[in-house]
């Protein structure tokens, strides 16, 4: 009888890259079977309304918060002394509106540190 030949031209077995192939067949699965222990499990449970009502007010504290530390810091930039050039300066080299200017002039003080920070 004759002998199968079992190499294939390049100097492998047949079985060779039949285990190389199940190996990788292997490692693709691994994948799946990590995901298939993966769950999206959430606990349900119910929302009492003075839960509910407990965040809004939680909320609304910290806005109202910082709605009163942003009138406060306003006020405090109110009374810092800006000169009328310095805001035609800034207006008209940043092309911003006079608000703005006298705004970012006021936060920094001086001509040189707005102008910094407008353009950075």
């Amino acid at each position: 009888m004759e002998e199968e030949n079992n190499e294939l031209p390049n100097g492998n077995d047949v079985d060779e890259v039949q285990d190389k192939k199940s190996k990788k067949v292997a490692k693709h699965d691994g994948g799946v079977a990590d995901l298939e222990r993966v769950t999206d499990y959430a606990e349900e449970k119910e929302l009492s309304s003075a839960d509910i009502s407990n965040a809004i007010n939680i909320f609304g504290d910290k806005r109202n918060k910082e709605a009163a530390e942003k009138l406060a810091k306003e006020r405090e930039l109110q009374k810092i002394h800006v000169k009328k050039e310095d805001i035609e300066l800034i207006v008209n080299e940043i092309l911003i509106s006079r608000q703005q200017a006298e705004k970012v002039l006021r936060e920094h003080r001086d001509v040189v540190s707005a102008l910094e920070a407008l353009i950075n």
